[in-house]
């Protein structure tokens, strides 16, 4: 079983070009999709899930054609789309009810049993007959997997699904989605490079819409042993550094600027350190390292 990806294009009415010739191959387990704001996720997870049309290209799932056969995927298929709404006034477990029977799961008690054991497995059931309107960030994201996983599905989707969740919704929810990923493919589509060094042992980075590199997370920091060097400057200085400078990234830390850089060769004032998944993430955004 596994999702490929091939040459996937899709050009807006605008102009914009969101996905350009996208491959991809995606085995069973975590799979990771990194990018900034607008570099083409969310237009490639709405069309892996069969919300949108893609211009060029294929996609198969399982011998299911994703794009052409598309109410077999929808059966198996789970989603969780970066913002989703829910009615205020249901209570979650009327709520899994309502779209228990939506998957044609008609019979009561079967639906019954499968709304308990969503309620228990993302850690809702003590809350199960409260209205979803009072429900946390992190309570409706876990309500929001629950729902993907009704009908078992052996394909799921979330996209950022933690932006916004404070540090103990964030952790419960890596649990959870490590705990679905061991068997079925989990393409998870973030910004957050931690989610991925985190959860996933697969991964790639799309930007303006290219898949700029895929591959596991280890081999590809390895890669970057060497070329990672680090300096504390004064805020005035930077706007000077990044003109004149391979600067990957910069974050301010206890009121001081720390800019980390890639190059081969040893920079002046610069101290070699080792790498990370984010300087892959920065370095391939900026176009030092590709596949």
């Amino acid at each position: 079983m596994q999702l490929a990806i091939q040459n996937l294009s899709k050009r807006y009415a605008n102009g914009v070009q969101a996905l350009d010739n996208v491959s991809l191959t995606i085995a069973p387990g975590m799979f990771g999709l990194l990018g900034p704001n607008g570099a083409g996720k969310s237009t490639l997870m709405r069309t892996l899930a069969t919300l949108q049309e893609a211009d060029s290209g294929a996609a198969i799932f399982d011998g299911v054609d994703v794009l052409k056969e598309k109410d077999r995927v929808r059966r198996l298929l789970g989603y969780l789309p970066q913002e989703f709404g829910v009615y205020p006034k249901v209570t979650a477990a009327e709520m899994l009810d309502h779209f228990a029977r939506l998957k044609g799961v008609t019979d009561s008690k079967q639906r019954k049993a499968t709304v308990d054991a969503l309620l228990e497995r993302t850690n809702l059931a003590k809350v199960r007959n409260q209205r979803l309107g009072g429900f946390s960030g992190g309570m409706r994201q876990r309500f929001g997997i629950a729902q993907a996983l009704i009908g078992n599905p052996r394909l799921i989707i979330v996209d950022e699904p933690t932006a916004g969740l404070d540090p103990e919704e964030r952790v419960r929810f890596h649990n959870l989605l490590a705990d679905i990923g061991r068997d079925v493919v989990v393409i998870l589509s973030t910004h957050i490079v931690e989610d991925v060094a985190d959860l996933c042992p697969n991964f790639a980075i799309i930007s303006k819409g290219r898949v700029l590199l895929a591959g596991e997370p280890g081999p590809q920091v390895e890669r970057l042993r060497g070329r990672i060097w680090r300096r504390v400057v004064a805020r005035e200085e930077l706007e000077a550094m990044q003109a004149n400078m391979p600067v990957i990234s910069t974050r301010l830390q206890t009121g001081a600027t720390v800019v980390r850089a890639y190059s081969e060769a040893a920079l002046p004032g610069f101290e070699g350190v080792d790498a990370d998944l984010e300087d892959v993430y920065f370095s391939a955004v900026a176009g030092h390292v590709q596949s």
